[in-house]
């Protein structure tokens, strides 16, 4: 029988964020599984939308015997310490080693780790992995396409498989995806590769592929992917928050000859540089952006959601700043609900006022980010909850979640959900589990860039992009770079970093 070893290791790094990301972080594992060991890995990811999930799914398709190392994930943040990384690093290769030869390797990473001691975390990664097995057994990773592709993880893995889609819906499929060319290689098919860099960052807002230019750039990228009869072609936007020099979008493309590989990357590219223009797009100041959702919910008969995209918890931000609450009750906003808003003391003092109670709060505001502060206020406790329960969306799998003590706390006609623990609002249920109908809001803040749209496109009027105080920038430019290569545009049709 084919022994296929798995492990994965994933977090997506924002080096400008206020919080680290230490081991405990991946023991708690941040809206996805904790930390899973050996056959916890069989337990836990059955289901789950996440690339080892699809890939194991495909091997028992396959008849292959998969060998589980460990699974983890945090929530996205400042760098991971030198800590996380080793003791994870050190248990994976272990769990590795223990099983003796193997015919291939397979990881789930995300592409875009900076650790304290490393900038290129998957690169390390697969390096350490590589060297324990040996230059011909094959080596697949699977990527978020946020990953920022460096040319050391490109030469150290077989292959790399990028998601293509943003709310990311298909990190299961491309497990499956990953498990076919894993089989290609196997099978002796020649793999070239051709890897190239695009010289601009783009902002996450404006990656979603169900969006322009993103949808029609991977319309195109699987027509020439079938066209040209390539092994697998990725295209990353990448993810524009991390300083150092291989940060931003790429192409990789395999295929049988050199020349198909460097010809399939080369058209890739020059769509994707076509494209430059439409990457650039506009969104609302906070109090600009909420009374236009009140003169469209005025007459809607569905939810206006509004995207807090520079607190969203899934790029590195906080989930606590408080510009979107100030710029709801300073415009009078009725029928709206704001989640999550992640403050433990806060749901710990609802929690002792009790359902109907009042609490005074300095709410949120906790990160020192620059144009933020807590808000302080008095609220009537709506409801409460331990913080456990299950997704109903795509984009987290319908798995379970664990917030710690929560409560939806109102403040004239705007709700709030307060939360122990961060996980960006991508799902529903993250109204729900405190009694918040979404449904029947007038208006919809969540702490997301576009996971969100997954599950919300379907119940929302119209979405609006806001730019209130967070961790993470709308625009790249405005971050301060300073270990950039030299050259790329810091934003579309931006200046160059010199």
């Amino acid at each position: 029988m084919t022994r296929i070893a798995v492990g994965g290791f994933m977090h997506e790094t924002n080096t400008f964020a206020p919080a680290q990301a230490p081991y405990a972080a991946f023991e708690h594992g941040g809206g996805f599984p904790p930390i899973s060991r050996g056959a916890e890995i069989f337990e836990r990811m059955p289901g789950k939308n996440t690339g080892l999930s699809g890939f194991i799914a495909a091997a028992a398709e396959k008849g292959w015997e998969v060998l589980p190392t460990l699974w983890c994930a945090a929530a996205p943040s400042a760098h991971v310490t030198e800590d996380a990384f080793e003791r994870i690093m050190a248990e994976m290769l272990e769990r590795l080693a223990a099983f003796g030869p193997v015919d291939g390797v397979y990881l789930d990473l995300h592409g875009a780790m900076v650790t304290t001691h490393y900038d290129d975390g998957e690169g390390e990664t697969e390096a350490r992995v590589r060297d324990l097995i040996g230059p011909d057994v094959p080596l697949v990773v699977s990527l978020d396409l946020h990953g920022n592709v460096s040319r050391r993880m490109v030469d150290e893995a077989d292959a790399l498989v990028a998601y293509r889609t943003y709310p990311h819906v298909d990190m299961a499929d491309t497990g499956r995806r990953a498990a076919d060319v894993l089989a290609d290689r196997m099978a002796g098919k020649p793999f070239a590769k051709a890897f190239r860099q695009i010289p601009f960052l783009m902002p996450i807002a404006w990656q979603c592929t169900e969006m322009e230019p993103c949808r029609t750039l991977y319309q195109q990228l699987a027509q020439i992917e079938r066209e040209m009869g390539l092994v697998h072609l990725s295209f990353l936007p990448g993810f524009p928050a991390a300083d150092f020099p291989d940060c931003g979008g790429s192409v990789v493309a395999y295929a049988d000859t050199q020349a198909k590989a460097d010809a399939a990357a080369d058209a890739m590219t020059a769509l994707i540089l076509a494209q430059e223009d439409a990457f650039a797009g506009s969104a609302f100041s906070p109090e600009a952006g909420v009374r236009e959702a009140m003169a469209i919910a005025a007459t809607a008969k569905k939810p206006v959601v509004i995207s807090d995209t520079q607190d969203n918890p899934g790029a590195g931000g906080t989930s606590d700043t408080t510009g979107m609450l100030r710029a709801l009750l300073a415009c009078g906003a009725e029928r709206a609900a704001l989640g999550l808003m992640v403050d433990p003391q806060a749901a710990d003092a609802a929690h002792a006022a009790g359902v109907g109670g009042q609490v005074t709060l300095a709410l949120g505001g906790k990160s020192g980010l620059p144009g933020d502060a807590p808000f302080e206020g008095t609220f009537t406790v709506e409801a409460l909850s331990d913080g456990t329960f299950n997704a109903t969306g795509p984009y987290f799998g319908k798995g379970p979640m664990f917030l710690g003590r929560s409560a939806c706390l109102r403040i004239g006609g705007v709700r709030v959900v307060v939360a122990s623990r961060k996980a960006q609002l991508a799902d529903q249920a993250m109204f729900r589990y405190v009694g918040i109908e979404p449904t029947e809001q007038a208006i919809l803040v969540n702490k997301s860039s576009v996971h969100f749209r997954a599950d919300f496109t379907p119940i929302a009027e119209t979405i609006l992009v806001c730019t209130a105080p967070g961790a993470m920038p709308l625009s790249p430019a405005s971050l301060p770079w300073k270990h950039l290569r030299p050259g790329v545009r810091l934003e579309p049709n931006g200046p160059a970093f010199a």
